[in-house]
């Protein structure tokens, strides 16, 4: 009796001491992802304060984040300065034009690679995949030449419009990878109810895909809102340029019909650039988690 008392004590001791170390194990882990958080979150925060100090505030030694006075009128101030809404516009054409199209046809040519059986499959899968190896940089002067010659510069569809053409080799080998998780049974219960390959593709595989295409969605927008280059090369006029290439050439262009900008103001539209992002990962961040796990399931 006195040795099972003993073995007793010793495993319940045994399991403090363990609750104890995963404990001190979790408190360490949170502790590093708290420092890493306000490590990544420091410039953003910078950013904000300085959109609400005074001019003279900005560059202070040392950096001070608690404006005094907050000056809330920096944000008035530069949005009458800015072609805010001008910029905006152009941005939201792009977006939502490179969305729809990549969303559509990354998806289809996917779904044809994942669910068709047809000669050279393999091999044209090969080819698309191998383009992820060219450098945009390789091929941007003869795509500038194309769009001269269709008269398309300092216009959107140099910019929109390829993206109506498989959606670029990343999202479809996503969206590839998405296709062959699912059940192949489903499309075989689909034919023989009626429906076609396109069908089986509209009304069968698309809805159930959304983690998939919330990833895609979210890659998409990110990297439309934020893109410099593109629009830098194909849009030359104050009235066509998106906000990111107008925010800079607010900064350095002196030949500009805009009114100049001090930093706070500079700040302001770059923490109003910044909310739409943050806000879209916050309400799709779901989808996006699940797609990336998914979509690397089966290769």
């Amino acid at each position: 009796m006195t040795n099972h008392a003993a073995d007793k004590r010793g495993w319940i001791a045994g399991q403090q001491s363990s609750i104890t170390n995963r404990l001190l194990w979790r408190g360490l882990l949170y502790l590093l992802l708290t420092l890493g958080l306000a490590l990544f979150l420091l410039p953003m925060v910078w950013l904000v304060s300085g959109s609400l100090k005074p001019d003279g505030q900005v560059f202070t030694i040392p950096p001070t984040f608690i404006p005094r006075p907050i000056v809330w009128s920096n944000y008035p101030q530069a949005l009458n300065k800015f072609p805010f809404w001008v910029s905006l516009k152009n941005t939201m054409t792009i977006v939502i034009g490179v969305l729809l199209g990549r969303v559509l046809t990354a998806s289809l040519v996917a779904y044809s690679f994942a669910r068709l059986r047809f000669p050279g499959r393999s091999v044209l899968f090969v080819i698309v995949l191998s383009t992820m190896m060219i450098p945009y940089h390789v091929v941007l002067i003869p795509q500038y030449l194309i769009f001269r010659n269709l008269n398309w510069l300092n216009t959107a569809l140099p910019i929109i419009v390829p993206n109506w053409f498989g959606g670029g080799a990343f999202f479809i080998f996503m969206m590839r990878q998405f296709f062959m998780s699912l059940n192949q049974e489903i499309d075989e219960a689909a034919r023989i109810d009626g429906c076609g390959f396109f069908s089986v593709f509209w009304r069968v595989i698309l809805p159930q895909s959304l983690p998939a295409l919330g990833a895609l969605s979210i890659f998409t927008f990110m990297g439309e809102w934020n893109d410099f280059f593109a629009p830098l090369i194909y849009l030359n006029t104050e009235d066509k340029m998106t906000l990111a290439v107008a925010i800079r050439t607010w900064q350095f262009d002196t030949n500009t019909t805009y009114q100049a900008a001090t930093w706070p103001e500079l700040m302001v539209m770059s923490t109003i650039l910044t909310i739409p992002p943050v806000l879209v990962f916050f309400f799709l961040q779901r989808y996006f988690i699940q797609g990336v796990v998914v979509t690397g399931v089966k290769g």
